[in-house]
Order: structure tokens, then sequence, then C-alpha cells
């Protein structure tokens, strides 16, 4: 439970929200928040029932009775009110499908594992902001963590491709992951490749 990716989270929610966790697989980030009293209200939710009950579970184990555990599809069966919505652990495909076409709170809170140029680009396209945007390596991974606020920004492809949060670690990753790829692709490819080259070894030095 004391990840630090849980922790980043935690820590981007504002004090007295009201918060959804979308996705909340067995509680933790929920039980955190309630160990520390940041939060006026809880709701867990998750598509699994398996997961939910493994929730309850952890929610008894640490004498947590704040929390309102929710079986649902993304947003589908969730009536209650809240103005954050965390959405962790998932790929980017999955959270704009969920978020599509919804009424959405003032803050999200999201972590994807992939595609992360498409969630920038999808969001900043419904009238969000990054407000902040925090990198976490853990279990040998980068985790990017993203706040978002509603708001216009005009976002370049670079701030929409890498984010941020210059974080040198995560830039200088990067720039390796793109230096494989630029090796392999052919030459009509190699000259946008080699100006996000530039702009990472600019970002990680």
């Amino acid at each position: 439970m004391k990840s630090l990716r849980l922790l980043a989270i935690a820590s981007l929610i504002d004090n007295g929200s009201s918060v959804l966790d979308v996705g909340t697989d067995h509680a933790y980030l929920p039980i955190n928040l309630s160990q520390n009293k940041k939060c006026k209200s809880i709701i867990a939710s998750d598509v699994s029932s398996n997961a939910l009950k493994i929730a309850k579970d952890n929610l008894k184990k640490y004498h947590i009775n704040d929390v309102k555990l929710i079986l649902s599809d993304g947003l589908d069966s969730i009536n209650e009110d809240y103005d954050t919505i965390v959405l962790a652990g998932m790929g980017t495909s999955t959270i704009i499908k969920i978020l599509e076409n919804k009424k959405l709170p003032n803050n999200l809170i999201i972590s994807s594992n992939n595609d992360l140029y498409k969630l920038r680009n999808f969001m900043n396209s419904i009238g969000y902001k990054i407000i902040n945007e925090i990198i976490v390596y853990e279990n040998k991974k980068f985790y990017d963590i993203i706040k978002y606020q509603k708001g216009k920004e005009k976002l370049s492809y670079y701030k929409k491709m890498y984010g941020k949060s210059n974080d040198k670690n995560y830039f200088k990753y990067l720039l390796e992951k793109d230096k494989l790829i630029y090796a392999k692709v052919k030459f009509f490819n190699k000259i946008s490749l080699l100006k996000n080259i530039i702009y990472l070894y600019l970002k990680s030095i």
C-alpha cells in the first residue's frame, strides 16, 4: 500500500474533495485517503465484482467505514456526487471510452499505462488543462500521473508528446527509447524523429 505511485496520486487530490476512484481494484488509494482524512467523501468503483470483494475485505481489515463501493463499468452506474475522478492503471483507449461524452467534474487525475500523446490530446480537446504532472519510477517502470482541471490551454506538439513534468531521468529514458526507434526506421521517418531526439536531449541535460 505504500507505493510511490499511490502516494503521488494522493498528493494531487485537494483536501476536502469528493473523490471517485474508477477501477479501484483492491481499494488501496481510498484506504490511504480515508486514513489521512483528506476527503469529504470517497467512492471506489470497479467493473469486477471479484476486485470489489477483495476491496471490501481490505476496508474491513483497515477498519475503514467511510468508503462506498460500487460495481460499475466506468461511470455508467455512478449516481453519487463527486468533484474529482481518479483513473489509474488502465490504457488510454479505456480511459477515453470511460470519459467520452460524459458529464465530468472539475478535477481529473489520470495515470495511463500507454499512448500518452493520445491521452493529452483528447483531454485538451474536451477542455481540460494540465495543472501538474508527476513522474514516478517504481518496479523498474516510469509512471506518468497528470492532474487536469477544466480550462483551456494551448499545448505544443512536444508538450502533448512528452508532457510537462521536467523530470530529467524520465526524459533520458524517453531519449534512449527514441534513439533505438531511430536506428530501425526508414530514412523518410528519421527527420521528424530526429527533432524529437534533439528536444529530449535538451530536456535531459
